[in-house]
């Protein structure tokens, strides 16, 4: 016996009973998925005709090769009107369907799955999501080979199969109008290993029901971390899908800067409504920021910043950044201000690291005492950034109040985009 067969070379197999009577042929091929890191096939399901189905335990089954032989006799089988009800089948829930190949990071289509024969037992190894598979499937291997071979005999078609081992895949889960499919906690931890911002490029590239079904799929903190990473109008795309509950959690938990951004995209009423939904302290803070002009150093910046008063010590400094370690802003920079908020200066994890911890902490600031105020301009932000080589700003108001940071990234997200329009209006 071959100790592998790909899936597609089974489909429609014979299939003999006991005595060798042709009982049907070879539908689909039901799994488990939950008992080994590959899953084991538990049964088969048989088509008599276009309306008669029955399914078979893998117990019952002698072999599978180039006939898939039974030991019990077709009197003993049951066939039915419906396709048998499996919780997991290859060829409707991996056959074409898209996957995420967790190590390299991209959304790809199942075009075959590459069995692992076990003694008798059967094993999804891979899946085949290369031109390969789709020529086999259609029966065309030996004349596409030949042509292939004619005109370049050296091709990789004639040696690679472009195949993924199963556990690198994540199977996309489906929803509404689409099939549901497993969610696996092993699953899962394959996604929360892909970084954030990987994961919104995967997400962005599917269909709106698929990107909702995996985006829910994902942990909270992940679903932050992506969601923050997506861009603004596929982040309007999503929260249309979502539950206006679970709008205001992401609301919530991203960074206020992106948060703004958002609700200042938004319909007015729509943006309104979901400021409603939100705990007092967020809305009052995000209320804040949309009351600046998008295109100042008030619209710009963010509310989420770690600060301590000016008697903290480098070992209290340490601390807040131990304690914050999942804070959803920058945690490299500390901002000095006196009792009364007012900003006194601006230090880094690496000027009082291996400091004296005892040392105050406003005695490792910058010598250069660099901010902006709410009003200024983005052009004015970043010739401060630029001049100074520095990743983050303090913004100010009138009464030297710290108000908000403006991180590097913001102020290029916002420069690319003048940059781009200007560009459209002289073509």
């Amino acid at each position: 016996m071959k100790l592998f067969l790909y899936f597609s070379q089974t489909i429609s197999l014979d299939v003999l009973d006991g005595k060798g009577r042709w009982v049907g042929r070879l539908f689909d091929m039901g799994m488990n998925p939950y008992s080994d890191i590959y899953p084991k096939a538990t049964e088969l399901i048989i088509r008599r005709s276009s309306w008669e189905y029955a399914r078979i335990k893998w117990e019952d089954i002698v072999y599978i090769e180039h006939e898939v032989r039974l030991k019990v006799t077709v009197d003993q089988i049951v066939f039915s009107r419906e396709t048998p009800k499996c919780d997991f089948t290859l060829r409707r829930d991996i056959l074409d369907q898209q996957v995420v190949d967790t190590d390299d990071q991209r959304v790809v289509r199942v075009n075959d799955i590459y069995l692992l024969r076990v003694e008798n037992q059967l094993y999804a190894a891979n899946v085949d999501v290369g031109l390969r598979g789709i020529i086999r499937r259609l029966g065309w291997t030996a004349v596409i080979d030949f042509l292939v071979s004619l005109f370049n005999p050296k091709s990789s078609y004639l040696s690679h199969d472009e195949l993924i081992p199963w556990k690198a895949t994540q199977v996309l889960p489906k929803l509404g109008r689409m099939k549901s499919l497993l969610k696996l906690d092993v699953s899962k931890s394959k996604l929360n290993s892909i970084p954030p911002a990987a994961m919104a490029d995967i997400i962005q590239d599917l269909d709106i029901f698929v990107r909702v079904s995996l985006f829910k799929s994902l942990d909270g903190v992940l679903q932050n971390k992506v969601f923050t990473d997506m861009t603004l109008a596929h982040k309007q795309e999503l929260i249309d899908q979502l539950e206006e509950r679970e709008v205001a959690d992401l609301i919530t938990n991203i960074p206020a800067d992106e948060a703004t951004d958002l609700l200042m995209q938004l319909p007015r009423d729509k943006s309104r409504h979901l400021l409603g939904l939100l705990g007092s302290e967020t809305n009052k803070k995000l209320r804040k920021l949309l009351s600046f002009a998008k295109d100042s150093a008030g619209g710009l910046m963010t509310t989420e910043y770690l600060y301590l008063k000016a008697t903290a010590t480098v070992a209290e400094g340490l601390k807040k950044i131990h304690d914050n370690i999942n804070f959803p802003g920058t945690i490299f920079f500390l901002y000095v201000v006196d009792d009364n908020y007012k900003y006194l200066g601006t230090t880094s994890l690496r000027r009082f690291f291996n400091e004296d911890p005892q040392k105050l902490l406003l005695e490792t600031c910058y010598p250069e005492n660099i901010h902006v105020y709410t009003d200024d301009t983005v052009e004015q932000v970043a010739l401060l950034l630029e001049r100074h080589k520095s990743s983050s700003i303090p913004v100010l108001n009138d009464q030297d109040i710290l108000q908000g940071i403006i991180t590097i990234d913001d102020v290029l997200e916002v420069l690319i985009s003048l940059v781009w329009h200007k560009y459209e209006e002289k073509l």
